[in-house]
């Protein structure tokens, strides 16, 4: 299962830019990767991981801004098509899967 993190914070003070930088830094110590600017997405192994980190986002969400979470299964996020200009970009990869001896 994908988490998909995106929002759309206040940044027009110093104090507002500090926030958003520090949420942002959070989702990227979190294991989320930036798809676009404000946009974060992370592979979870199950629906019980997805929600625990949704509730470790919604711990840290700043007081003002707006906030979604989206939950995609691998094969819905795979069908994603993505364009780098009117050049069609190489599709999302699912992590390579740990293997513990």
């Amino acid at each position: 299962m994908w988490v998909m993190v995106l929002f759309d914070l206040p940044v027009g003070t110093k104090a507002e830019r500090k926030r958003a930088t520090g949420f942002r830094n959070f989702l990227l110590d979190q294991g989320f990767a930036m798809v676009q600017f404000s946009v974060y997405a992370r592979f979870c192994a199950g629906k019980e991981q997805a929600e625990a980190q949704t509730r470790a986002i919604e711990r840290q969400i700043p007081k003002f801004g707006k906030v979604s979470i989206l939950f995609f299964t691998d094969k819905q996020y795979e069908n994603t098509i993505s364009f780098t200009g009117r050049e069609r970009s190489a599709g999302p990869k699912k992590p390579d899967q740990l293997l513990l001896f």
